[in-house]
């Protein structure tokens, strides 16, 4: 009698490790990379919700809430949370201004011969 009860504890045993490491530390790392990407949205990225509208990010609102613009003129909040993808990552605000005033042709300096 003793010998089968020790038997199946060690199978309940060996079970729940196999499902540990196939069903709940997968799960476990999604949730952490999931959390890592709505922690680094920014302002410009592409994102999807979870009602599968596609969206830019305009503003940051703070650490639970982000202005999405869904359509030209027309914003929407939403929960950071519901964001389920990260399509494209936009650019910060300052390299845009720095894009912008490098392509900006240079003005001729006074004394330049043409």
């Amino acid at each position: 009698m003793g010998g089968e009860f020790s038997s199946t504890i060690i199978l309940m045993a060996v079970l729940f490790g196999i499902m540990y490491f196939l069903m709940i530390r997968p799960q476990q790392k999604r949730m952490q990379e999931h959390k890592a990407m709505i922690s680094s949205i920014r302002r410009g990225d592409q994102v999807v919700t979870s009602g599968g509208i596609l969206g830019k990010v305009t503003k940051v609102i703070d650490d639970n809430e982000a202005m999405v613009e869904i359509a030209e003129g027309v914003r929407v909040r939403v929960v950071k949370a519901t964001v389920t993808d990260v399509r494209s990552k936009g650019e910060a605000a300052a390299a845009k201004a720095a894009q912008k005033a490098a392509s900006k042709p240079a003005p001729k300096a006074a004394n330049d011969a043409d």
